[in-house]
């Protein structure tokens, strides 16, 4: 008997703590076990938001061409749910593999390779807040391509995985000038999947990329970004009071974002790479309906 009380106050205990930590309003949040992104991945959701989607005939259009990917990652509860479309489809990204400089510049620092210097942090702003290509590129050259590709593949939270599609990928300076180190499956110098980039922010969340500290300061860089457009535009009308941890795209016809939503009433990774020449638009569009299909997500059975 004394066991079954003494199992039962212990299930109570790890359960309050568990939602104390899901209700802290501060990230990263402390997770013992974080499991792979993809093993989170439910069938329920993902089909709901590929038939949310599908309504628009345009977009339907774009996803069975191969020209929109999309990835949903819900944090709103413990039973973390992914979603994805064309999620492992490698798409030209433009600014947003951005935040693969910022994985490995942080990294190069943690490890001595590189000095901490204020001027480095400031142009780490520059070049997630304000999308700076001349920061981007000293950045770049600070660190080299064949360290950034080292952390991307790094064993034990890779994002990027040839098996798997590819993911992020910088091999070319935000500069006309410059020889490229082009990704070994499509020969892109800037790329990104969905998946990998909101495995991205998952990692994140959790304080899992480099060291809970080193997570801390880059989402602190990626915080309140500076342009207003694509899914920001909507979130800042819709969500003012969440926090939004941002990094985005455009080149040409390439229109790509990313974003981390953690406020009271919201919590959750969107990531979307179009290719169409209304692309932020669209982007800008998407924040609603899969906000829709959130809402009604909460009692999914996800083996389904």
């Amino acid at each position: 008997m004394k066991t079954l009380k003494s199992k039962f106050v212990l299930s109570i205990l790890f359960f309050a703590v568990v939602t104390i930590a899901w209700s802290q309003n501060t990230l990263p949040i402390h997770k013992a076990e974080v499991t792979e992104l993809n093993t989170n991945k439910c069938k329920a959701l993902e089909k709901n938001l590929k038939a949310e989607l599908s309504k628009n005939s345009k977009w339907k259009s774009l996803i069975a061409n191969k020209k929109m990917s999309i990835a949903v990652v819900d944090l709103s509860q413990h039973d973390i749910k992914y979603a994805g479309v064309n999620g492992n489809n490698m798409m030209y990204a433009a600014s947003l593999p951005k935040i693969a400089v910022l994985y490995a510049v942080i990294d190069a620092i943690d490890k001595g390779e590189v000095k901490d210097t204020p001027e480095i942090r400031k142009d780490l702003k520059l070049m997630i807040a304000k999308s700076n290509n001349a920061a981007s590129t000293r950045m770049i050259d600070l660190v080299g391509y064949k360290k950034i590709e080292a952390v991307l593949r790094k064993a034990g939270n890779s994002l990027y995985d040839p098996g798997t599609g590819g993911g992020l990928w910088v091999g070319k300076r935000y500069a006309a000038a410059g020889k490229r180190y082009p990704d070994p499956i499509k020969g892109l110098s800037h790329a990104a999947t969905s998946y990998q980039a909101a495995n991205f922010y998952y990692h994140l969340v959790f304080g899992k990329l480099i060291s809970f500290e080193r997570s801390a300061e880059m989402l602190e860089i990626l915080k309140d970004p500076e342009l207003g457009h694509k899914f920001v535009y909507t979130l800042r009308d819709i969500a003012p009071n969440a926090k939004l941890y941002r990094k985005s795209g455009s080149w040409k016809n390439y229109h790509s974002d990313s974003v981390l939503v953690w406020g009271p009433e919201r919590r959750y990774i969107l990531v979307a790479l179009i290719e169409d020449p209304r692309g932020e638009k669209i982007v800008r569009n998407l924040v609603k309906p899969v906000e829709k299909v959130l809402k009604n997500s909460k009692t999914l059975n996800c083996s389904k």
